[in-house]
């Protein structure tokens, strides 16, 4: 594998790889204009991929990136999709339409989310905000793109974005709404769709892994240039507020290392997952700086059990049963 560190810029592992993406059909959720999704679609333009199709809610946040991608590469492709991962029937709609496009999806990069909400909200189909956007959304919209994503073949790649902020608690099988927002606090619900995360990963890598379908996910590092924190809302008492929720669970164990990283940095890992060829035996890694992740994930976010139960729950909240031999 290429040598890299958490500091090297996506662009420099898009170079080293750019023959990996070249002709490939890549789809990319949340990539607006000044955060990781975006900045990973305008690097990965770079190595000539046939169609970049670019999900999210609001054209004129991704316009830019679309803009830039047409003016240094006029040769890519580059399609928007509508996407609402808090509206099951945007998401219905906007599978259909990707699948219109395309024959087959070789890279899905479910990089799209929202964070630590400060107030109680729920999605169109009444599910605690984060949970539903940043998990049940990709869900849904992975399982409807599956039929392309397997018409790619073995090596095809799923990329889920996940987050350090998981270790603060693990999926409410049982209680997911926070008692209709009586319970509910911004961090924990975060904490619940980030280990969803790697849980979805988890069953992902399991269910396709006869077709040779590989799913990972990914730890960017925190990217303080990101405009994720700042679409949230999420203010400096909120920060202080985490700050404090992570020394209680870590227990008195070693606080982990939160240096903050380049917005170029924070694309790295994304682009590494996607696209280093050597991951291939390596279905179901955590990637954290451009390098497997060899530290175990706290138990709420492991285990085939854990991952199970939480598709069995998905596929509950979507109405719809997806399963794969």
């Amino acid at each position: 594998m290429v040598p890299f560190n958490r500091d090297t810029p996506g662009d420099e592992v898009m170079r080293a790889y750019s023959s990996e993406i070249l002709g490939k059909t890549v789809l990319i959720t949340g990539p607006s204009e000044k955060g990781i999704g975006g900045e990973t679609a305008i690097y990965m333009a770079a190595g000539k991929p046939k169609l970049l199709l670019l999900a999210g809610r609001n054209l004129s946040k991704i316009q830019p990136v679309i803009d830039k991608i047409n003016k240094q590469h006029p040769d890519v492709a580059v399609s928007f999709i509508h996407l609402d991962l808090a509206d099951q029937s945007s998401v219905r709609k906007a599978a259909k339409q990707a699948a219109a496009e395309i024959d087959q999806l070789d890279i899905l990069i479910n990089n799209a989310g929202v964070m630590a909400i400060p107030k109680y909200t729920t999605t169109v189909d009444g599910i605690e905000m984060q949970f539903g956007a940043n998990h049940i959304g990709h869900f849904l919209l992975t399982n409807l793109l599956m039929e392309k994503i397997l018409a790619s073949g073995p090596g095809a790649r799923i990329i889920n974005v996940s987050s350090f902020s998981y270790i603060y608690g693990g999926v409410r099988f049982d209680d997911w709404n926070f008692k209709n927002g009586v319970e509910y606090n911004q961090w924990l619900g975060y904490s619940q769709s980030k280990s969803a995360n790697y849980l979805f990963t988890e069953a992902l890598a399991d269910k396709l892994k006869s077709k040779g379908v590989l799913a990972f996910a990914v730890n960017p590092g925190f990217i303080t240039e990101s405009n994720l924190q700042s679409n949230s809302g999420i203010t400096d008492e909120m920060f202080r507020e985490g700050y404090a929720l992570t020394l209680k669970v870590l227990n008195g164990a070693p606080m982990p290392a939160l240096l903050p990283k380049s917005l170029a940095a924070g694309t790295s890992t994304t682009i590494y997952a996607a696209l280093e060829p050597n991951l291939r035996d390596h279905s179901n890694a955590v990637l954290s700086d451009c390098a497997i992740f060899d530290e175990p994930l706290m138990e709420h976010a492991r285990g085939a059990d854990k991952a199970e139960k939480l598709w069995a729950l998905s596929e509950k909240l979507v109405g719809e049963k997806f399963e794969y031999s």
